[in-house]
Formats: C-alpha cells, sequence, structure tokens
C-alpha cells in the first residue's frame, strides 16, 4: 500500500515591507490544505500577521533593506548589519528541507542567502528589477542560475536574459499590480471636496521626515485648493511620530471598519488614516504624494498621477532605473515645501494633464497576471 502524501509545505521568503506585502497577498490565495510559513528577513513582518506563521530570525537595520539611499548598505554593514546575515543563513540550512518549495520575494539578496545555505530549486520573484534600466549583473546571474527552477521577470528581456543562461525565466505580467492590499475601509464615503490626494510617506527610517514635508505641502495650498486628505500607514510605522513630526494631532473616533485608524487634524487639514486599505485609498484619491518604493509602483498602475521629492539621501543609480520606468507619471521634485506645492497645485487644478500622466503611469507599469501563473507553479 502506497501511503499517501502529506499537505504541502512553504515557506516564502522576503526582505521588505513591500516585499512582504505582496508575498502575503500570494498566500492569501493560495488553496486550502497547504501549510505555509513566512521568513521576513527584515523588520517585524506585520504583513503576515493574520495570514501565515513566521519563522526565523529577523534583522532590524536602520535601512530596513531599503536601497534607494546612497551608502545604506555600507551603514547597515558597519552598524552590525554583517552579524545578521549569519543567523539567517544557518535557519535557512537547517530547515530547508523541511520545504516542498522555497519562495523568495525580493532582489537578489534573498537568492545569494539561499545559495550561501545550499537551498536550491527555489522560485524566485524577482520584484526589484524593472527592465528599463540597468539588467542582471553576472553575479546575479550566476545566483539565479545555481539556486532557482524558476524566477518570475518584471520585464519580457529581463526573462529572456536569464534564459539564455540557461534559467526557465518568464513574465507573466507585474505581480506587484495583482498584490495591491484592498480592505475594510470606505474612502469615498469620506470624500467632501472636489479633489482628493492619498499620501504615501513610506515605511523605513525617513517615513515621518517625510510625512512631515507632505502635510507642509498641503498646508501652503490656498483654503479654495485643499483637497480631502487620506493617509495609507505601513505596519510598523508609529503614528505617534506621524503626528509629532507634522504637529498634528490625533482625533475622532473609530469606526467599525478594520482599516480605519482615525484621524490626524489640525485648524486646517483633517487627514483619513487607514492600513491594510492602499487600494480603497489610492482609487478614491486623483493624486499621490509619495515616497514609498511598491506603493508607488502600485499608485501609477492604477493611473494615478505621483509627485515625489527627491533628497541628497538618494542613490542617483536607484534613482535613474526608477524614473527609466515611470517617466513623467512621476514628478519630481526638491524636498522643500514650495517645490511640491506647486507640483501638488499642477495637477489639481489641470485634469487633462492628471489624466494624461494617470494613462502613462498605467501604461509604463503594467496591469496585472502574474499572480495566477504564479499560484500554478507553486502549488503545482
Amino acid at each position: 500500500m502506497v501511503e499517501a502524501p502529506g499537505p504541502r509545505r512553504l515557506l516564502f521568503i522576503s526582505n521588505g515591507h513591500g516585499e512582504d506585502s505582496i508575498a502575503a497577498e500570494i498566500i492569501r490565495r493560495l488553496p486550502a490544505g497547504v501549510i505555509v510559513e513566512a521568513y521576513p528577513t527584515i523588520g517585524d513582518g506585520a504583513a503576515y500577521g493574520d495570514v501565515c506563521r513566521v519563522v526565523g530570525p529577523r534583522a532590524q537595520l536602520a535601512s530596513q533593506g531599503w536601497r534607494n539611499v546612497k551608502h545604506s548598505l555600507a551603514r547597515d554593514l558597519g552598524s552590525g548589519g554583517l552579524k545578521t546575515v549569519w543567523p539567517g543563513v544557518k535557519f535557512v540550512r537547517r530547515i530547508k528541507s523541511a520545504y516542498d518549495r522555497i519562495i523568495v520575494v525580493g532582489d537578489i539578496v534573498g537568492v545569494a542567502g539561499c545559495w550561501a545555505a545550499g537551498a536550491r530549486n527555489i522560485v524566485y520573484l524577482d520584484v526589484y528589477k524593472t527592465g528599463h534600466g540597468r539588467s542582471y549583473t553576472m553575479l546575479e546571474r550566476f545566483f539565479i542560475k545555481s539556486c532557482c527552477a524558476i524566477a518570475y521577470c518584471r520585464h519580457p528581456a529581463l526573462a529572456e536574459v536569464l534564459r539564455r543562461d540557461g534559467v526557465d525565466a518568464r513574465f507573466a505580467g507585474n505581480v506587484i499590480m495583482d498584490a495591491i492590499p484592498y480592505g475594510d475601509y470606505d474612502a469615498r464615503s469620506r470624500r467632501s471636496r472636489p479633489m482628493a490626494v492619498t499620501l504615501l510617506p513610506g515605511s523605513r527610517q525617513f517615513t515621518a521626515e517625510s510625512f512631515a514635508l507632505q502635510i507642509a505641502a498641503l498646508r501652503a495650498l490656498p483654503d479654495e485648493q485643499l483637497p480631502d486628505i487620506f493617509l495609507a500607514v505601513a505596519g510598523s510605522v508609529s503614528i505617534d511620530d506621524l503626528a509629532r513630526a507634522a504637529k498634528l494631532n490625533r482625533s475622532g473616533p473609530l469606526t467599525g471598519e478594520t482599516g480605519d485608524l482615525s484621524t490626524l487634524r489640525d485648524d486646517r487639514l483633517t487627514v483619513y488614516m487607514a492600513r491594510g486599505a492602499l487600494g480603497n485609498l489610492i482609487e478614491a484619491s486623483d493624486v499621490v504624494l509619495s515616497q514609498a518604493g511598491t506603493a508607488t509602483i502600485q499608485a501609477l498602475g492604477l493611473g494615478r498621477p505621483v509627485v515625489t521629492f527627491r533628497t541628497f539621501r538618494d542613490r542617483r543609480s536607484r534613482f535613474r532605473d526608477e524614473q527609466a520606468l515611470f517617466g513623467l507619471a512621476r514628478i519630481v521634485t526638491l524636498p522643500e515645501t514650495g517645490s511640491v506645492t506647486q507640483a501638488l497645485q499642477v495637477l489639481l487644478t489641470h485634469k487633462d494633464e492628471r489624466e494624461r500622466l494617470g494613462a502613462l503611469g498605467h501604461e509604463r507599469v503594467g496591469g496585472p497576471g502574474a499572480m495566477a501563473a504564479i499560484l500554478a507553479t507553486i502549488t503545482g
């Protein structure tokens, strides 16, 4: 008599808040009976809180894995970041045989870690490279070829580069757009003004600072141009820190909606806060102010123009690669109140420009479609 196989066991490895969110959305759509655990290598892994068990040692880095900032890797290493690598490698080495499949979501760091841990035949979801900037380096191609049974890329040209190395590399759409979080939050019912803006200050070290500048830019608008304001709060972000940085007060009763985080207010502004409902907020808005990574891509893909400010900390090569993808759909300003306000005013008062840039962003980012292919791969 042949013994029936047990339930399929999967491990997701991700390295950042956006990557955690994408992996969590994939896990939500897995069929019943699959045993899933997640290893978020950086941060608290809050995105997995309601979907699966979290395992493994987690690093707490100042950068939170955000490589858009210049010298972030050097600072992480200089402040003890190397000490966080070996525990993760040892963990994967110890548990890799307990899973039928390991899925890495993020950039090449997770693949390199699997290579060092001796994990092979993994599925790699590259949500970092856009296909409009630099391609894979020789070292990156080595790690992918050595470790990956299948790689999903965000652009057909990237998949073709890997296929020439003998990798089963595929392009099936932009999984980032499949993984937009929607939640229990009625943003449209909170609309009272002609225009609305969603704020995405990010999820890492400079979030409160970015939020304060976004609020300052809104305060500089005349009363007749003030929009309704929504704020998407990432799981690890302290609302108290945001309120303090922007000189706002948290107030207002919570509704029964699970995504509702009440409001931040002053004598002119009301900021409606939600968590786990990014898609709800963006679709209810006309413009997005964003210092985020993954969420910026999702906003553009949903057809909303984005205003971002570039600081001296931004890594020039990464910013250039992103802008090659986003084009004019992401308006880049100086990190100054007046500069952000001016860009925001243009979009709030010119419908044709909003629609033109929104259509351009949607075209550049591409639509969903990869999720079904990925689910078929990891459950097959």
